[in-house]
């Protein structure tokens, strides 16, 4: 079995509550070393623990005194479409606000045209680049959503694309299945019409082609109300889907109260819960995923309150929502240095955030999102001295290497984006 050492990691941070205490909270080990042995970490510690001379010379690596951190994880993303709606950013730097946008045609409907129209062929073409600047950022694992098709032959070509990703991309990719992004053209006004077509037709066909690990629905005003959200998320549920919801984006509407109800894995945005929503979300063992990079492309006054989902004691997990309209944005880091800059968040909540708590948001946290013995070799070395550095200077990115199930995929110095 395939072997490898990394030595002289200045600061190795293992997310581990093994290793952490109040005055380090994210269980960082200093001057240390981690073993791979095939996709497994086998060894990691002090490195005067570990032997390197064990290893040859073409099974280790000197890490220089840079920063080892588990691989990121991008828990919210929505790659596969085609076309862009720059015009849009165009209209909302002139005062249009998202939902007025929307329903002047533009917004996730604009977009449904242009992936309806895409080949499947195009659509991988698309997602795969877009996949590999997340990985350029550290991401080892990613989250994809379907919901820019819509229709029937237009959801399932959009999965495929996805079931793609998973087999060509180095990442992991964890597909969801987002039929409930929008109401259709051909079911405007008739949104009760389309979540029968969603529950009797799209979700059975999708299960029993096993496309997808999770059912989303926005549930917003004007989208999908908590009584037809519940309603899809019910049939998905019938159908071993697992769970999560769009909720409080831009209005307080109960779409958090019902995730925590339900047991959702994840409940996303979050801009407008309440005390009631953060409760349920707390009593459901629900992940609240926070996507700070959205608040910012849109302008929006105010960001979710993580100070109070982490206090009530709800794990807090951060993604980039990379979509056309609302974050045209790949980059998880910068989405992390927004977390703390504009929710207040200390940078090892942050890393928390895209690390254990994401893999909380995949229900992947036993196999990854922290060091530890027997879990997952995906790591990510950063050029730095410390981690909360990655965070402080913002606008470079500081990844050196990344490793994919113990195997090297990226391998550069530090460059700009």
């Amino acid at each position: 079995m395939a072997r490898f050492l990394i030595f002289n990691i200045g600061q190795l941070v293992t997310v581990d509550p093994q290793y952490a205490s109040t005055d380090n909270p994210l269980g960082v080990i200093a001057h240390a070393a981690i073993a791979f042995e095939g996709d497994r970490i086998h060894l990691l510690g002090p490195e005067t623990e570990i032997d390197k001379n064990t290893y040859n010379d073409d099974e280790r690596l000197n890490a220089e005194g840079k920063v080892l951190l588990p691989g990121l994880i991008d828990s919210h993303t929505h790659p596969v479409f085609a076309g862009d709606r720059a015009n849009e950013f165009e209209m909302r730097l002139s005062g249009k606000t998202y939902l007025e946008i929307a329903k002047a045609g533009g917004g996730i409907l604009k977009t449904v045209t242009e992936t309806r129209k895409a080949s499947e062929e195009e659509l991988f073409r698309l997602a795969e680049k877009r996949l590999d600047t997340m990985l350029g950022f550290g991401v080892t694992t990613v989250e994809a959503k379907s919901g820019y098709g819509l229709d029937f032959e237009s959801e399932l070509k959009s999965l495929r694309v996805i079931q793609k990703l998973q087999e060509k991309c180095p990442q992991t990719v964890v597909a969801t299945y987002m039929g409930g992004h929008d109401i259709p053209p051909e079911y405007k006004g008739r949104t009760d019409d389309y979540v029968t077509h969603l529950c009797d037709v799209q979700i059975p066909e999708v299960a029993k082609q096993k496309l997808a690990t999770f059912c989303d629905v926005f549930c917003e005003k004007d989208y999908f109300d908590v009584a037809q959200t519940k309603t899809i998320l019910e049939a998905a549920k019938q159908h071993g889907l697992k769970l999560k919801v769009h909720a409080e984006e831009f209005c307080t509407l109960g779409g958090a109260k019902l995730a925590g109800e339900i047991n959702a894995t994840s409940a996303d945005h979050l801009l407008h819960i309440d005390d009631a929503g953060i409760a349920a979300l707390k009593q459901g063992g629900t992940v609240a995923t926070l996507l700070p990079g959205t608040a910012f492309y849109l302008r929006l006054k105010n960001y979710a309150p993580a100070h109070k989902l982490l206090a009530a004691g709800v794990p807090v997990a951060i993604a980039t929502d990379f979509n056309p309209g609302s974050c045209m944005s790949e980059n998880l880091q910068l989405a992390m240095t927004l977390a703390c800059l504009q929710m207040g968040m200390t940078p090892a909540d942050v890393i928390k955030g895209v690390t254990i708590n994401a893999a909380k948001a995949l229900d992947l946290q036993s196999d990854r999102g922290s060091l530890t013995l027997g879990k997952r070799a995906d790591v990510v070395l950063l050029d730095v001295n410390t981690y909360s550095e990655m965070l402080y200077h913002f606008g470079v990115n500081f990844v050196s290497g990344v490793w994919i199930g113990g195997q090297l995929v990226l391998s550069r110095s530090m460059d700009m984006f």
